[in-house]
């Protein structure tokens, strides 16, 4: 068996985090999704509550760093120069990437979201999935899993898919979920947990790396 990262990115609502745990126990191997908050903040310097209150929020200079985000996050390092007059937000995302890539370096593994497709893009054995799902399910889960009341229910769903656009974007000057950089789409409502889970492990399987 092959050492393999699966990279989910998914939709608000859309059980993304319950497939990646539940695929996790499948395999037996982790998945990574808070924990990498506590490494970022080790790393950063930063308080772990200020990274989570800040994940998937674009600076406000969006428009203005936007070609300098791009090209200088490819390969930027926490022990560069040039890293301690980065702007918080930025040094937020280079924590992140270095805990993601300090991850699968070591084992086979599971990450949510964090970019963690576009950071990783030259990791052998990397499989990027994007989980999506009706919109009326995406609503109900977010009213029961959520504690969301209907009526304010569907403004974070465009909000929060909007932010991770945007955050995405932003860091990798790629289209959230744009499919030429997604090996498997999966429509959660159709499939389930379960289902997403099994067809997951068929790809890895085909790709040789199970």
């Amino acid at each position: 068996m092959s050492k393999y990262v699966i990279t989910i990115s998914r939709e608000y609502g859309s059980g993304g985090r319950p497939i990646g745990n539940k695929l996790g126990e499948a395999l037996g191997v982790g998945c990574y999704d808070k924990s990498i908050i506590a490494m970022a903040a080790e790393k950063s310097g930063l308080s772990p509550g200020y990274i989570e209150r800040s994940e998937e929020n674009v600076p406000s200079n969006f428009l203005l760093n936007f070609k300098y985000s791009t090209s200088a996050f490819s390969g930027a390092g926490l022990d560069s120069i040039s890293y301690y007059d980065t702007p918080t937000n930025d040094k937020m995302f280079l924590s992140q990437s270095a805990a993601i890539r300090e991850i699968a370096a070591r084992e086979s593994c599971i990450i949510i979201g964090r970019c963690a497709d576009y950071v990783l893009r030259d990791e052998p054995g990397l499989v990027r999935v994007f989980i999506r799902a009706e919109k009326e399910d995406r609503l109900q889960r977010a009213i029961e899993d959520y504690d969301l009341p209907r009526k304010n229910a569907e403004a974070q769903l465009k909000r929060i898919d909007k932010s991770r656009a945007n955050y995405y974007r932003y860091y990798t000057n790629r289209a959230w979920g744009g499919i030429e950089h997604t090996d498997l789409v999966i429509n959660s409502s159709f499939t389930g947990t379960d289902g997403a889970v099994d067809i997951i492990k068929t790809m890895l399987q085909a790709k040789g790396l199970l």
